[in-house]
């Protein structure tokens, strides 16, 4: 079988990310971009033969129904929020089957290095469903161009989201579980207020000396940093540091950037006093959090279309905040986690 090249992302992903390599050079600073030749000639062999059966076992294994799996399967992107959220659909979707009497075990496929990945398990059926937002869903799979400033409702978003997933895919988009996670462009709180930074055109004057991060896929989408350097005017007097998505935060605090481009729900920005500036320009469209579900897979387990509908919006962007600041600051498992925001919510 012929395999087509990796797109740069995910030889990003594999060589620093799934390959665990060391991040740090030695003096504290954590390394961005590829690790090129030095990466890949510098692994064990296991390591090389655990990349490629990761490769394999995502873009070639057999589809469930070939495999004689019947179970659910719930995917999740490599980020703390997305972990809660897949465990927050999991645990719905096996608490409807208890109680139509099926009960029934998830599951859980997490950690799937990106929205490129969950998108060929979603639409190859080696998973159910996961969690996606409406605007990468828009932009990053969908390839739609960022629609005009006065047309990038929550409503109109998901609609042109949820028309095209089941033309093309055969995949239901549920109604929003009740937030949006947008980017946000972050710096330290110390600077904003040193520097009266409070929306992204405020950086504009702060000088081209500013050095800013970012995760693999900002880079590279096309509603990431090329077109917010355009709207905005920004400039940077060094190329942006492109580390993985839990390294940003730190790369910040500890004066190795400027500025980074996170998420408007990170535990992070509240824990560590940073601050996240107002898109005065509005460029971003919204991030609505929505579960993606193949349609094959509600008619083999309804219990799936229930538990969408009862997480219809339940959640919001401070609950979810506050999930992701249990896992990440407290240290807490994610599935204690879940269960506590389900039993004060009623689920």
């Amino acid at each position: 079988m012929r395999h087509s090249p990796l797109p740069s992302i995910l030889r990003k992903v594999y060589e620093e990310k799934a390959l665990g390599l060391d991040l740090n050079d030695g003096s504290g600073v954590v390394a961005g971009g590829s690790t090129g030749v030095r990466g890949w000639f510098g692994l064990g062999l296991c390591q090389v033969v655990g990349v490629l059966m990761l490769v394999s076992l995502v873009g070639c294994g057999p589809p469930r129904w070939l495999s004689g799996r019947g179970r659910v399967v719930i995917g999740a992107k490599n980020f703390t929020e997305q972990v809660v959220l897949g465990e927050l659909l999991a645990q719905e979707i096996e608490a409807v089957a208890a109680e139509e009497g099926r009960p029934e075990r998830v599951e859980r496929r997490f950690y799937l290095a990106g929205s490129y990945i969950c998108q060929q398990a979603l639409v190859s059926g080696r998973i159910d469903g996961y969690v996606e937002y409406s605007g990468t869903a828009l932009t990053a799979i969908l390839k739609q161009p960022l629609p005009p400033a006065d047309a990038r409702s929550a409503d109109a978003v998901r609609a042109t989201v949820a028309r095209l997933y089941a033309e093309r895919y055969g995949v239901r988009v549920g109604r929003g579980l009740g937030f949006e996670d947008t980017f946000a462009m972050v710096v330290r709180g110390e600077d904003a207020r040193r520097l009266g930074l409070r929306t992204i055109s405020d950086v504009v004057r702060a000088g081209p000396d500013w050095r800013l991060g970012v995760g693999y896929e900002f880079e590279e989408r096309p509603d990431g940093l090329r077109g917010l350097e355009a709207a905005y005017g920004l400039r940077f007097g060094t190329a942006p540091r492109v580390m993985d998505l839990g390294l940003l935060y730190r790369a910040l605090v500890a004066g190795q950037v400027d500025m980074v481009a996170g998420n408007s729900t990170d535990g992070p920005i509240r824990a560590l006093g940073l601050v996240a500036l107002e898109d005065d320009k509005h460029y971003f469209p919204p991030y609505e959090a929505v579960p993606l579900v193949r349609e094959e897979s509600i008619r083999e387990h309804p219990e799936m279309g229930v538990a969408m509908e009862r997480l219809a919006g339940r959640v919001s962007a401070e609950e979810v905040r506050g999930m992701n600041d249990a896992v990440d600051s407290q240290h807490k498992d994610v599935g204690e986690v879940v269960r506590a925001f389900r039993v004060g919510k009623g689920l």
